[in-house]
């Protein structure tokens, strides 16, 4: 059967007046490092409405930050190997956000509601002291470019707001307490990480919450989210109120495996080369899918035999170049399930082999057709382990965010192999693929901070339930 994925891309606001002092657009700029690239995306959510609208992104390649300079200290490298000091990525930061908002014609003091900024380079770190140092850089990157620090903060009362938002802030009736979209982190009482990459998992889950209301599925608890960056990030909820549980993680390697392909065809660099480099030209057209399908199969099946996908055994410490902690997990009752390629990308290698050679016989179109088919099928493997784990109700909606999760024809194969799992009878009505969720997630998180919530159109609670104001007060209140 075929079907039609469910594609959040929301529209901009050019016409739209976003430095009126009366129209209530909360506009927030999210900035993120990641392994691959550096963005800065600045969304506008009109409070009366409750809708989130991309103005702007501005894209730069993580491997083009500066060297170090001879009196830096390098804390860190991205999974390619480019190093880090906190002088240059605070710099990349600045950059990149400056320019972001120039092109959107705002002024970062004035116009800017809130800065939100997030790393996934974190999971191919080895000590939290780096992390803490990623942490700083980011920080000092938007104060550089001038972010008020009030702007970065959770507001004291509602006083602290500017006055268009007060009537939209539920903060005289409940505080930020941690949870995202009624969401809590999966750390519980003992405040120990799990896996190096929650936040992001925390930003996409929350973004595809919210991309989600553009094609009208609902995604709210409980749901699962997978983003598709260089690294694997995501999380899987449960359905309690008034705050659900994450209750599985995923971690491991997304994005890095096509990249790993692409590399074995030397038309991008072999160490800090992507699949972005060249993705932009190929289109996998019908003809190339019904000519070459036995070839893009059987390739697959190749690629697939090296990549791992599992429940993470509870004796490692590091899972597709993420750090974790199973037995922690465990402790808390989250499942972690992990996609690696051999042990820690041991076989990286052995799929750009396999990516060259299917470049020397048939060219580019196909092995595209090839990572679309190995992608939608590790989808399917990662939803088929959490059902297979019990973390699959029957309300479920899935949600898929990340450049590897849903370019070219990943959003169709996807559908097609979660459909032969029987989660859901009208599968195209329960998954939806979001671009930027890492972005709108960060515009959620600062309207959590802010608590400018909206009952109309709430984006915590139950599927198909009401908004949770009500039980979220006398919680608080206990």
């Amino acid at each position: 059967m075929s079907h039609k994925p469910r594609f959040a891309a929301n529209p901009g606001v050019r016409l739209l007046d976003l430095k009126s002092s009366s129209k209530p657009f909360f506009i927030v700029a999210s900035v993120e490092v990641g392994n691959t690239t550096t963005k800065c995306i600045l969304t506008a959510t009109n409070m009366d409405e409750g809708k989130t609208y991309h103005v702007t992104k501005t894209v730069k390649m993580t491997r083009d930050v500066r060297p170090p300079k001879a009196n830096e200290t390098v804390f860190g490298k991205t999974l390619n190997g480019v190093e880090l000091t906190r002088e240059s990525v605070s710099e990349l930061v600045s950059e990149t956000l400056l320019e972001a908002v120039k092109s959107a014609h705002l002024d970062i003091e004035t116009d800017i509601s809130f800065v939100v900024r997030s790393t996934g380079v974190v999971a191919g770190f080895d000590a939290p002291e780096e992390v803490g140092e990623f942490i700083k850089a980011l920080a000092d990157g938007c104060l550089i470019a001038g972010v008020p620090p009030k702007h970065m903060t959770p507001p004291m009362s509602v006083d602290n707001l500017p006055e268009k938002f007060q009537k939209h802030s539920k903060l005289d009736k409940v505080f930020f307490d941690g949870a995202v979209a009624s969401v809590l982190p999966p750390t519980g009482a003992t405040g120990v990480e799990i896996v190096a990459n929650e936040m992001e998992g925390e930003l996409a889950t929350a973004g595809i919450k919210e991309g989600a209301k553009w094609v009208d599925v609902d995604f709210r608890n409980p749901c699962m989210s997978m983003d598709f960056g260089t690294t694997l990030d995501g999380r899987i909820i449960s359905p309690d109120e008034p705050y659900a549980k994450t209750i599985g993680n995923f971690c491991g390697y997304a994005g890095a495996i096509p990249d790993a392909l692409i590399k074995g065809t030397e038309t991008v660099d072999s160490r800090v080369g992507t699949a972005l480099d060249v993705f932009t030209d190929i289109h996998t057209d019908k003809l190339t899918m019904l000519l070459k399908g036995k070839n893009i199969k059987e390739y697959a099946k190749k690629v697939l035999d090296h990549i791992i996908i599992e429940k993470v055994p509870e004796s490692r410490n590091r899972y597709g170049s993420v750090p974790v902690n199973p037995k922690a997990a465990k402790d808390i009752g989250v499942v972690l399930i992990g996609c690696d390629v051999g042990d820690n990308g041991s076989d990286m290698d052995k799929l750009s082999m396999l990516g060259g050679e299917i470049y020397n016989k048939y060219g580019l179109k196909v092995l595209f057709a090839v990572i679309d088919e190995v992608m939608a099928q590790v989808i399917y493997r990662l939803v088929k382990v959490a059902k297979e784990e019990g973390l699959v109700y029957p309300e479920t909606s899935i949600g898929i965010t990340g450049r590897a999760g849903i370019s070219g024809e990943k959003a169709k194969l996807t559908l097609k192999y979660l459909e032969e799992l029987g989660l859901h009878d009208k599968i195209e009505e329960n998954v939806v693929f979001v671009d930027d969720g890492l972005a709108r997630g960060a515009a959620v998180m600062a309207r959590c901070m802010n608590s400018l919530g909206t009952t109309f159109n709430p984006l915590g609670g139950h599927r198909g339930g009401k908004c949770i104001l009500g039980q979220r007060m006398k919680l608080q209140n206990k």
